[in-house]
């Protein structure tokens, strides 16, 4: 006997319409606000920040392999970090934990602190990186407590603005600095900047902790990745809720279509 498989509900025998048999949805073991839509058919696992099941893929983090996703495993979709920049640019400067780090900024006088936020004054050594450019190459820095510089520059060498060194922002003396913008997933140390993956972009602020402009001037790092060896995306609470409140207008629209 030939079976075909529809995807429209068909009626039951007893006349009553048969409902689609509703999926339940998981989530990442490691990260409960991170949503898994799995293909039966080709076992690839959609990732989404919201439970609508079917997903919309346009407005999906991206495709996994395996689960938890890996670097070599994840497919990121370029449609949500779009998005995802778009809602930091605009809400990054209301997040508490942003605006905690600026108020450290101004009582520090421009001092590195913890949180993986605040850049280095101007005068430190730190931010007395150089190119290094050697047969037109320039090669990628590593992090750690001072390459704040260094982490401006690729950035701007990887096609975003960058922060403190690659804007020509200072720290100390009044004159304000920039404040890195960081992923959850993997938060250093106290004294120490997050690594250049784990940096959606900085925002600039006075020597007196407000921010440049209101909003801070957003400028993307162009270093972050999604998907790394540490773990899956990571928003704080504040940023996470925006992000979601925008993929569900999102969603309401593309359902219009």
């Amino acid at each position: 006997m030939l079976l075909l498989r529809s995807s429209r509900p068909i009626a039951r025998a007893f006349g009553q319409p048969l409902r689609c048999a509703a999926r339940a949805v998981s989530t990442l073991p490691n990260n409960p606000h991170i949503y898994v839509h799995t293909d039966p058919i080709t076992s690839t696992h959609t990732l989404t920040l919201t439970p609508t099941t079917p997903p919309v893929r346009s407005l999906a983090l991206g495709t996994t392999s395996s689960l938890p996703p890996k670097p070599n495993s994840f497919r990121e979709n370029p449609a949500f970090h779009g998005i995802l920049q778009s809602v930091l640019a605009t809400h990054a400067v209301h997040d508490p934990a942003v605006q905690s780090q600026a108020a450290a900024y101004a009582s520090q006088a421009g001092s590195m602190l913890g949180g993986g936020g605040i850049v280095f004054p101007a005068n430190h050594p730190s931010q007395q990186y150089s190119s290094n450019k050697q047969a037109g190459k320039r090669s990628r820095p590593s992090s750690g407590p001072a390459s704040v510089g260094k982490t401006a520059s690729y950035a701007a060498s990887a096609g975003g603005a960058g922060g403190a060194s690659a804007q020509g922002g200072s720290g100390g003396g009044g004159r304000g600095g920039w404040v890195h913008v960081s992923d959850q997933r993997n938060p250093p140390d106290y004294g120490r900047i997050a690594w250049p993956e784990d940096i959606f972009g900085s925002v600039e602020v006075d020597g007196r902790g407000q921010f440049v402009s209101g909003n801070g001037n957003y400028q993307e790092s162009g270093t972050y990745r999604m998907c790394t060896n540490e773990g899956f995306l990571g928003l704080s609470p504040y940023l996470r809720e925006k992000v979601v409140e925008k993929l569900k207008v999102l969603e309401e629209q593309e359902k219009g279509k």
